[in-house]
């Protein structure tokens, strides 16, 4: 009896049980801790439950779809579920990479993760979703990572085919949820004549849903391909409701470096598809706009290349002028008054928008309309009819209380 207490496998289980008893006991004690100002309870992600997620791991082959932003507390899911003992077979990373550290559009590899010793495989660039073969090792696939509410951030369509391949190789998929932190709805329902990867699905630019209420809805509404069906399980975030705000502890990417970046993204990001410097290759990306023509503005920045950041950014080494958002309160709407304004200043204006607008914007109309000199509210009066279609469609799949109207 005693060769068998001291069992380097029993040792293991008496370690993981005091492991996941003392976890619960920090996830219960954080769950009431009162917020300083609201007193209300802790928010916790889904990853900061994975106790109750261990008992399916177990004894399990797994796959984690991670970003630097899949944190317990301040520890990557990996690092976290290794430490339990959890079989990690490999990991699948999204643009930036598992650990967050690949500049927008770069390249990412197959490698392996220096910190734990377990194979990369990239899901940026040619390869967007996992092989069957990728897959063939692979009882369970969890999804964790932050998202910011954007219909065109790809960490969504990387979660998109992820789901495709599990439903087609019979795997179940656990989804670790995040609250939104730009938690309302807003802008043109995509067309699905121009679906790409920064407009997977029939959705506003603003589309008020969590990552695990998406998948929801990419099932419900048979979205994958052939209309498959992926089994997922949800981990749902509690104390926190739709509306409710939300700061991020960790930018989700590289140029989004701080919450008043991530709340400008869904009003600044269809710059991208114009001329606008959108302040990459500098400290305030996201955060400043401007181009070497707008030279009736006072302010000015200099983007320059930053490794793992920003690679060759528009109008590299050249001084730029524009207006500095630094100071401003976002709109909890996609705002368009930037957008208008900048091309009103801008002298060429048939150079303004590039062929990638479309695309961001999910439609064809929305250049049309600025070209033709439409306003705001006339623009905005345009999205409604298809807006409150999609609201109702969300509304069944909905996994907290809606205080978003």
């Amino acid at each position: 009896m005693l060769n068998f207490i001291l069992s380097p496998k029993y040792k293991e289980m008496i370690r993981l049980f005091v492991f996941v008893s003392f976890l619960f006991g920090v996830v219960s004690c954080k769950a009431q801790t009162p917020h300083e100002k609201s007193g209300k309870p802790e928010i916790l992600t889904g990853a900061d439950q994975i106790g109750t997620i261990l008992p399916a791991l177990t004894g399990k082959r797994v796959a984690l779809t991670v970003n630097h932003t899949s944190l317990v507390g301040k520890t990557h899911l990996a690092d976290s579920l290794k430490s339990l003992g959890i079989n990690i077979v490999k990991l699948f990373g999204p643009e930036h990479g598992v650990r967050g550290n690949a500049a927008d559009g770069e390249l990412v590899s197959d490698s392996v993760d220096k910190k734990t010793g377990i194979p990369l495989i990239s899901l940026y660039g040619k390869n967007k979703k996992p092989t069957s073969q990728q897959l063939a090792d692979v009882d369970i696939m969890i999804f964790d990572i932050q998202d910011v509410g954007t219909r065109f951030y790809t960490y969504i369509g990387t979660m998109h085919y992820v789901m495709e391949a599990c439903a087609e190789a019979n795997k179940k998929m656990i989804i670790l949820d995040r609250p939104n932190p730009n938690d309302f709805i807003d802008g043109s329902v995509n067309d699905k004549l121009l679906k790409s990867f920064v407009a997977m699905h029939p959705i506003p630019i603003a589309h008020g849903l969590t990552v695990g209420e998406l998948a929801q809805m990419i099932n419900g509404e048979g979205w994958l391909l052939n209309k498959v069906k992926c089994e997922i399980e949800i981990i749902p975030v509690k104390h926190w409701k739709h509306g409710e705000p939300y700061s991020l502890l960790v930018g989700p990417s590289p140029n989004l470096p701080n919450n008043q970046a991530i709340q400008l993204y869904p009003s600044l990001c269809l710059f991208e598809g114009t001329v606008i410097s959108l302040g990459r290759g500098t400290p305030f990306p996201f955060q400043v706009l401007g181009a070497p023509e707008l030279k009736e503005l006072s302010f000015t920045f200099t983007p320059v290349t930053i490794k793992g950041v920003a690679v060759k950014p528009p109008h590299e080494n050249k001084l730029c002028y524009g207006i500095d958002l630094r100071a401003d309160k976002p709109a909890r709407k996609i705002d368009l008054s930037y957008l208008l304004k900048l091309y009103a200043l801008y002298p060429d204006k048939e150079k303004f928008f590039t062929s990638y607008f479309d695309l961001l914007a999910g439609t064809a109309n929305l250049k049309q309309q600025i070209k033709d000199g439409l306003t705001e509210e006339q623009i905005r009066a345009s999205w409604q009819p298809e807006l409150q279609q999609y609201k109702t469609t969300r509304k069944k799949y909905l996994l907290y209380s809606d205080y978003s109207k």
